[in-house]
């Protein structure tokens, strides 16, 4: 269930160019989760994290989090 509200959230940031920008200014995951709660979605921070399927491309995130979610 969770891994839909993080797509729905990568989806949405692709046709939101505010919520691209924010996005790409979240160093830190915790930040992450932030903003999506901020637009209604719901997921936990370690949701984000492998093993579990990358739902973001490396252009939408900040460096950091490229790292960190995406390796």
């Amino acid at each position: 269930m969770a891994a839909n509200q993080i797509k729905a959230f990568s989806q949405k940031a692709l046709t939101d160019s505010e919520l691209q920008d924010k996005l790409k200014q979240c160093e830190r995951a915790k930040e992450l989760v932030a903003l999506s709660q901020a637009y209604g979605f719901q997921f936990a921070e370690e949701e984000l994290y492998p093993p579990n399927e990358p739902q973001f491309v490396p252009e939408q995130l900040h460096p950091k989090l490229v790292k960190a979610l995406l390796r």
